[in-house]
């Protein structure tokens, strides 16, 4: 199996290297979650282990940011010193596949590993179509339409889209759509930000009288909201 381990602690990472190496997987060792997202899409693993605190973002920022590029994604494993339950919950519900809290044994981390890939094998899915409302999203195309219509958008735009429609309700911050959708770029302005979603609540009818209210929140960011 090719293994993507994205963790910042060199000491921490030869060792988890030399386990997953002495049970015959193939890994790749990220530092940042910048690097891994630059990557990914060029590669494909069959299973990742994501730290949470990185020295640029945080792992489940990375998680969500190539969880817009990819239809299908590899399992994902958080091996992290955070163990509370707010955070487990967190990153269970945003899509991860396991957590496992350190320091864990070789056979722990082995076994939750066995587990995690044995499951994917059994729910393998092909469907590239994910529909909001009146809003259908061709995952596979990168394209969009409303309404029966195609609303023409960027690659940035189709990120941020989807990414808004998949956490529909939440209070989503510039900094954290900045890091998910131009995964954490420094050089990206929060009216960047500001723009993309202007041209989305017109390119998507995001308003009222569609079903749909996108808010801004002063100093805060921006929450999706269908118009009940």
């Amino acid at each position: 199996m090719k293994i993507a381990l994205l963790e910042d602690d060199c000491l921490l990472a030869e060792t988890v290297i030399e386990w997953l190496t002495e049970a015959s997987h193939d890994v790749v060792h990220f530092k940042t979650g910048l690097d891994f997202i630059r990557k990914y899409p060029n590669d494909s693993f069959d299973l990742c282990l994501f730290d949470w605190m990185l020295p640029d973002m945080q792992g489940p920022d990375v998680m969500a940011s190539i969880k817009m590029r990819a239809n299908k994604l590899p399992p994902i494993i958080f091996f992290t010193g955070r163990s509370e339950e707010a955070d487990i919950i967190r990153v269970i519900d945003a899509g991860a596949d396991d957590y496992l809290v350190k320091p864990a044994s070789k056979a722990m981390l082995l076994s939750r590993m066995n587990a995690v890939l044995s499951r994917a094998n059994l729910n393998v899915s092909n469907d590239i179509f994910h529909e909001y409302g009146n809003i259908k999203f061709d995952i596979k195309h990168r394209s969009v339409l409303v309404d029966g219509d195609e609303a023409k958008l960027t690659d940035k735009e189709f990120d941020l889209a989807l990414y808004f429609v998949r956490n529909e309700g939440a209070l989503l911050s510039r900094m954290h759509l900045m890091h998910v959708v131009w995964g954490g770029s420094s050089d990206i302005e929060t009216r960047k930000v500001d723009v993309h979603v202007s041209h989305l609540r017109t390119k998507l009818k995001l308003t009222p009288e569609n079903g749909w209210k996108l808010t801004s929140i002063y100093q805060q960011g921006y929450r999706l909201e269908r118009n009940q």
